[in-house]
């Protein structure tokens, strides 16, 4: 047989499967509102991402995101970046020490050093972001060979992706809880391998993110 043929009947057949192959995503997003919000120009918003539990941590990454995004496009904000706002704010904001209540809050305020930082920020709204995201029900394998006439990897495997992440809003000026905004985006992920390894990822914390900085944009700002 002619190698340069079969490799060339691979790679056709491969090319179909992944024309029938599309890595989707479905996103929900549920937000239950506690109090009247809005947000003036000279005042900003800080996204922190959750860290106290003890088998996971909100992503670095994630966070970013969603404070990227909160500052860009139509109605943009103003986002006091995280890292840069927990180091201004140390060591309150630490994850052994970050406040877990708004009477927490309350209580951090009553020190003179963060009230006046928070002033210098000029932060109307906490947004504490707290979740993960899992792979589940993996399926299929794949092996990979080396031959005389050259090599390859063939088989199919896929696998669900679930991105879930809650956003709570406090209100430092009222010291309370507004509300929370809950993002869901679960997707399935291919990985078909004829000759070569092709993965075809669900981007569910990508659109989780994008979702939840929408949302939240439009939360704080108010009607």
């Amino acid at each position: 047989m002619n190698i340069n043929l079969y490799f060339s009947g691979i790679k056709l057949a491969a090319v179909s499967l992944l024309a029938m192959l599309v890595a989707c995503t479905s996103t929900t997003v549920d937000e239950f509102r506690q109090g009247e919000t809005g947000i003036e120009s000279d005042e900003s918003v800080v996204v922190l991402g959750r860290r106290q539990a003890s088998d996971y941590e909100t992503r670095a990454d994630f966070v970013q995101c969603v404070g990227d995004r909160m500052s860009r496009g139509e109605n943009a904000i103003n986002v006091i970046p995280e890292q840069e706002f927990i180091d201004a704010m140390f060591p309150w904001f630490e994850p052994r020490t970050a406040p877990l209540r708004t009477r927490d809050l309350e209580q951090l305020m009553a020190e003179d050093v963060v009230a006046r930082k928070m002033s210098e920020f000029g932060i109307r709204y906490i947004v504490w972001v707290d979740g993960f995201k899992e792979t589940t029900d993996r399926q299929g394998t794949i092996s990979c060979t080396i031959g005389p006439g050259g090599g390859g990897c063939f088989g199919f495997g896929t696998w669900e992706d679930d991105a879930n992440f809650d956003a709570r809003v406090w209100d430092v000026s009222s010291l309370t809880n507004v509300g929370t905004i809950n993002t869901d985006a679960t997707g399935q992920s291919y990985l078909p391998a004829l000759v070569v390894p092709i993965p075809l990822i669900a981007r569910v914390e990508a659109n989780a993110c994008n979702r939840l900085a929408t949302q939240l944009k439009q939360f704080v700002i108010g009607s």
